[in-house]
């Protein structure tokens, strides 16, 4: 079986090709600048890479250069786009309605539609690349696999917060959490690693990018999780503020004159790494600016660390119990120097770092970066979302 899988952003269209039969894959990509000038498709096949532009006005646009380009007569994976058997999409957020990946109906599009409120950044682009895809692909099956899904099974006392319970029963005022593909990914990888069942298994998994998130794991579910109604709350992320006294926003209303927008706008696109360092939201640029003396970036490493080393010991007083904390995303996966740092943050806890380990465990690698015996070990496990969507495609095509 083929499964194309589909990630639509605002701007953006990622994809990837998997053969299931021995889950490889076939081919990969990014449209940048949909809906602008200078569009341009950058695509892997067959251990080779080029970049093409191309005329995207549009996500339908950008998904028929997509397709072009896989059955291209030369450099082609695919004879015809009718070999693909399945298009898995991911969703950002399904609400309380959904928790589950699902095959995709017009019930489903009406579920994505009512939660664009809750997500109008992503749930809107999601729409447009379902659209296009299924106009592309009329007879191909189309599945939505939701960011929000697997944060579902989050206990009342957990997803509540302490506000009037009309805002919750009437506007829908709680904690989602995002990040929930990877999340799951990784709980179902670290399992396997550790040789426990997943249904027997006690994780903290930290999702560590330029987005960052944070999850408690009981028993193979989620129970707690870092982000809250939106992806705002949590924990210090590359642009994004993460958990901030909400009488800071009426506060900067009224005395620096700020709107609403403006204040949204700031602590979404200005805030986090970039906003505390004034130079940028990359870690590594941080590291390297810290190594040359820079006191800001300094400091905006240092509230990185500081802020996950206290989730993880919140999430470790309400688990019943802690196998492991499993470090992924792309400064999880790859930033030896943060995970040195937060391993001496959790020394208390029993977190020994193994240097050799932290510095091998890296590009892709998964691992502990603990030392033997360490009484919290910590755990490197690289995400892989698309693989967990084409998956999902898979079993529901497949009608498992």
């Amino acid at each position: 079986m083929i499964v194309f899988v589909v990630n639509c952003g605002s701007s953006s269209l990622k994809y990837e090709l998997f053969e299931m039969a021995d889950e490889s894959p076939l081919a990969a990509g990014l449209v940048e600048r949909v809906g602008a000038d200078g569009a341009v498709l950058r695509h892997s096949a067959a251990g080779r890479s080029h970049e093409i532009p191309i005329d995207a006005p549009d996500h339908a646009a950008a998904l028929r250069a997509v397709l072009d380009e896989l059955v291209h007569p030369g450099r082609g994976v695919l004879d015809h786009i009718d070999r693909i058997d399945g298009v898995g999409h991911r969703v950002v957020h399904g609400g309380e309605d959904i928790r589950a990946a699902t095959l995709i109906d017009e019930g489903v599009l009406e579920v994505i539609r009512r939660n664009i409120p809750l997500a109008p950044l992503h749930n809107p682009p999601n729409l447009a690349g379902i659209r296009a895809a299924a106009e592309a692909m009329p007879r191909t099956p189309q599945v939505a696999v939701f960011d929000t899904a697997w944060l579902a099974t989050l206990p009342d006392f957990a997803f509540r917060y302490a506000v009037p319970a009309a805002w919750y029963a009437d506007w829908h005022v709680r904690r989602y959490g995002f990040h929930g593909t990877s999340h799951r990914y990784v709980t179902a990888r670290a399992a396997e690693l550790l040789g426990k069942p997943l249904d027997e298994i006690h994780l903290i998994t930290a999702h560590l990018g330029n987005g960052c998130s944070m999850t408690a794991v009981a028993a193979g579910k989620a129970v707690d999780h870092s982000m809250g109604m939106t992806p705002l709350e949590g924990l210090v992320m590359g642009t994004r503020s993460g958990d901030l006294d909400p009488a800071v926003i009426p506060y900067m209303a009224r005395n620096a004159g700020m709107t609403l927008d403006e204040i949204d706008r700031l602590l979404n696109t200005r805030s986090g790494l970039l906003g505390v360092s004034g130079l940028s939201n990359d870690m590594r640029d941080l590291l390297s600016a810290e190594a040359d003396g820079h006191a800001d970036a300094a400091l905006a490493v240092e509230m990185f660390v500081y802020r996950a080393a206290k989730y993880v010991g919140a999430y470790h007083a309400v688990l019943p119990a802690l196998d492991a904390v499993v470090l992924t995303g792309g400064i999880g996966e790859n930033a030896v120097p943060i995970r040195r740092r937060l391993c001496r943050r959790l020394h208390r806890l029993g977190a020994r770092c193994d240097d050799a380990r932290n510095r091998d465990t890296v590009g892709g690698q998964a691992g502990p970066i603990t030392a033997d015996g360490a009484a919290l070990p910590v755990w490197v496990i690289p995400t892989d979302e698309e693989l967990l969507i084409a998956r999902d495609t898979r079993d529901l095509v497949a009608g498992r």
